[in-house]
């Protein structure tokens, strides 16, 4: 069965976020991933943007709260709107594409589903209502980030 957890974006303080949110709720982070990480010939990365999180995981319970700063490339967040995406963390490729293509139907794609960088099988759209959503699938978790 499908898991669902709230990612949130951030303008650069990501990881000032997710260190007071690990001191209210405890637990240690099951991911960081920096934007340099992934840096790449086909993936430019500036000195600004290096040391931003590209990704980042705190396990609450049974749930995991995600979250990213968005690069400046894309345009600041507005902090007064909903700048959080729901999260499915699939158990395999088949739900993960079942999901995508019928949560995504009349939407925006924003990312095709298919193999990420950083190793999952993840795609990423607006549905027809402006709902934002990630799908993904990770063997490596097992349906969890």
């Amino acid at each position: 069965m499908a898991e669902i957890n709230p990612h949130i974006n951030f303008n650069g303080n990501a990881e000032e976020a997710f260190n007071f949110y690990k001191s209210v709720f405890g637990g240690e982070f099951a991911k960081i991933i920096r934007f340099k990480d992934l840096a790449s010939t086909g993936f430019q990365v500036t000195e600004k943007e290096a040391n931003k999180i590209m990704h980042i995981a705190l396990p609450i319970g049974k749930s995991v709260l995600m979250a990213n700063d968005v690069p400046e490339i894309l345009g600041r967040t507005n902090e007064n709107e909903n700048r959080s995406k729901i999260v499915i963390s699939a158990v395999s490729k088949e739900e993960a594409d079942k999901l995508f293509n019928g949560l995504s139907v009349g939407g925006e794609i924003e990312m095709p589903i298919s193999e990420s960088p950083w190793g999952s099988y993840f795609g990423m759209f607006r549905d027809k209502y402006g709902i934002e959503w990630m799908v993904d699938f990770d063997p490596k978790f097992n349906g969890q980030f």
